[in-house]
């Protein structure tokens, strides 16, 4: 399978795991919302909220920052996309049901943006948070460096 024809399964993939999710929890996925995260998940890397206004708009002349942002927090409150901090930017998760031992490994040069997940990772937060009297409300890991690809 070809790079393009991944990210499209990956985007139809995610796609039907946001509509079992939203049915499950009697949300609606809405037409704006479906076309937001094929929009991320179409796109190479990550992608930032004005970039995808640009892209509605193209559809939807009347889109507005404020719909996008709003849709971008349905879709990060639901599990389904993740939004990296260190570059302000948004990635499709595809593994929404399962969000505790992430973290994100960052190319600087190509901008990928891997997903892993490692049990440590939780089993670390859990013991410093305890051990400090801490309750952790949102953890993010964010690992920047130069992937396999772009080093050949």
């Amino acid at each position: 399978m070809r790079k393009g024809q991944k990210k499209l399964s990956a985007s139809l993939e995610a796609l039907k795991k946001a509509e079992a999710i939203c049915e499950s929890n009697g949300l609606k996925l809405t037409k704006l919302r479906k076309q937001v995260l094929n929009l991320i998940w179409k796109k190479p890397g990550y992608v930032k909220a004005y970039d995808l206004l640009d892209e509605l708009k193209k559809v939807d002349p009347s889109a507005k920052p404020p719909t996008v942002y709003r849709t971008l927090d349905f879709l990060m409150e639901n599990g389904l996309i993740h939004k990296i901090q260190s570059v302000n930017a948004f990635i499709g998760c595809p593994h929404p049901d399962e969000h505790n031992e992430c973290y994100f490994l960052i190319c600087d040069r190509c901008q990928k943006i891997e997903e892993c997940c490692s049990t440590k990772i939780n089993n670390v937060v859990s013991s410093t948070s305890k051990n400090n009297n801490f309750t952790p409300s949102k953890v993010t890991f964010e690992i920047a460096g130069t992937c396999q690809n772009c080093l050949n």
